[in-house]
């Protein structure tokens, strides 16, 4: 079935990508765009090898320290003026002052470099490296590129963006790219997964709006295609974050993903992609059978969900109107005029006793040439388009796609995006996600229980609710970097057993 080929000449060419606004495309000279940004753009076992591993902490104890960034105790006076907390959760998250104590006082620039560096010491992985500003005015600033950390969070209060985007490493320095010819190399393969596009299988929420009940849509997308991720592409370390206000993206960062070219990344989104068409369109899951294996693992994580949080909780089918369109996607028309009937003759039953009714109704032979396999194969794709995951495919085709960089703070809701821990996706909260304005009231409430010397040093965001969210990225930045050094070290064993 053509989205699971692996052949790349069996893909065709991508559309035009989300969020990448092209300077050729729009007739634009200056790097400064005035475009409107989008919603959002083995290790080795070997015990000789793993001794020659530092600790982590230790490669990072000289190299770019906390210190280069201190605390609120030493802060210059350019932040937003001490006050109540009222007083600060009062302000807009787009204020420019509240931007500037979020950068200054907040986000974490060691763990961001470390990250894209893919090390403590500065290399080309992030001196090359394209970021885009989306600033105040909305003009659009992209192929920005930084030496250092430092260079990076220093910029971004000069221009005071009201978000940053993460390109690709190019092959030379993206600011030289009017004298130099460049081309992208490696960036993480991303994935973008938006509620927006379930609003025609969600009842609670529409547009931009959310709940906890049609998260449940984020938390089954995230199961499904994380496992095939790891299961079915043996990929290790996979980031997800929380975008914000109505979404989720994927950062896949192992080394073997990084330098994969267009090819295989439309390969792999194809592969993930089951749902096609928007929200006027018919039957929108037609599969081949038998299931992929991958479909036959999805449709086992996908059952209690669909019981629970789409029948249940959503109801999608409680009108009339609504079950018709049940009844379009069932395979046979005389089981279909029973069920319709039947519906007629008790209105406003619930979705779940539709769904029930499907199997009773069949079972008494009221269509004689019913297939039973068809019905099958008819409900098991119902289950699908209701529940799998409805993925923004063009993000993850392209090489030189940008997406928002993680911590930064959505304009709109103030609510920052951070990481989601896929240990315990039940229990994650979009609503509960803390905003800018709470995240500065809860410093300035803070107090310290162990003297002047443990304030000092301590940072800014150890005394907020930020603190989990950043210590879960720092652990995944270390199993990046640790898993980098093996490969490295190992490259270079065999390099030295080549030259006996």
């Amino acid at each position: 079935m053509p989205h699971y080929t692996t052949n790349p000449a069996a893909m065709s060419s991508p559309a035009p990508v989300k969020d990448e606004p092209m300077e050729e495309e729009m007739g634009i000279t200056s790097e400064a765009a005035a475009v409107p940004a989008g919603d959002d753009v083995e290790m080795g076992d070997a015990e000789e090898t793993k001794k020659d591993i530092k600790k982590l902490e230790d490669l990072f104890d000289d190299v770019d320290s906390d210190e280069e960034f201190p605390s609120s105790a030493i802060q210059p006076s350019s932040q937003v003026a001490p006050g109540s907390q009222t007083d600060t959760i009062a302000l807009k998250a787009s204020d420019p002052e509240v931007m500037r104590s979020f950068y200054q006082r907040l986000f974490p620039w060691r763990y961001l470099f470390q990250w894209l560096n893919h090390g403590p010491t500065p290399t080309n992985d992030f001196a090359n490296r394209e970021f885009a500003f989306t600033l105040q005015n909305d003009a659009y600033l992209r192929y920005q590129s930084f030496t250092t950390s430092d260079l990076l969070r220093k910029d971004v209060l000069r221009l005071m963006p009201s978000r940053f985007e993460i390109g690709p490493v190019y092959s030379a320095n993206p600011r030289d790219r009017k004298t130099v010819k460049i081309k992208p190399l490696a960036k993480e393969l991303c994935f973008d997964i938006d509620l927006t596009d379930y609003d025609d299988v969600r009842t609670c929420c529409d547009k931009a709006n959310i709940c906890n009940k049609c998260w449940q849509f984020m938390t089954m997308a995230i199961k499904v295609v994380d496992a095939a991720l790891r299961e079915d592409f043996g990929f290790k370390h996979i980031m997800w974050v929380y975008s914000g206000r109505r979404g989720a993206h994927a950062w896949v960062c192992d080394k073997k993903v990084r330098s994969m070219d267009d090819q295989k990344r439309r390969s792999i989104a194809g592969y993930l992609e089951v749902v096609k068409g928007g929200a006027q369109s018919g039957k929108k899951v037609n599969l081949r059978r038998p299931l992929h294996p991958h479909l036959t693992r999805s449709l086992e994580i996908l059952k209690n969900h669909f019981q629970e949080d789409v029948l249940s909780v959503q109801d999608p089918w409680a009108s009339s109107e609504q079950a018709e369109k049940l009844l379009q996607l069932l395979p046979d028309r005389t089981l279909n005029e029973s069920l319709r009937k039947k519906w007629d003759a008790s209105p406003g039953s619930a979705s779940t006793s539709k769904w029930a009714d499907i199997d009773a109704v069949a079972r008494t032979g009221a269509s004689k040439h019913l297939d039973s396999k068809a019905l099958l194969e008819a409900k098991q794709d119902i289950v699908l388009e209701y529940t799998y995951p409805r993925l923004d495919i063009e993000v993850s085709k392209k090489l030189n796609h940008l997406l928002k960089s993680p911590f930064v703070v959505h304009p709109g809701t103030g609510r920052v995006c951070v990481p989601i821990n896929t240990k315990k996706l039940e229990e994650f909260d979009p609503l509960e996600v803390p905003t800018v304005q709470s995240l500065l009231a809860e410093i300035d409430a803070w107090k310290d229980d162990g003297g002047e010397e443990g304030a000092k040093s301590l940072q800014d965001w150890e005394k907020t609710s930020l603190k989990p969210y950043i210590d879960q990225f720092r652990q995944f930045v270390n199993g990046v970097i640790k898993d980098e050094n093996v490969v490295k070290i190992k490259r270079e064993r065999d390099a030295e057993s080549m030259d006996f």
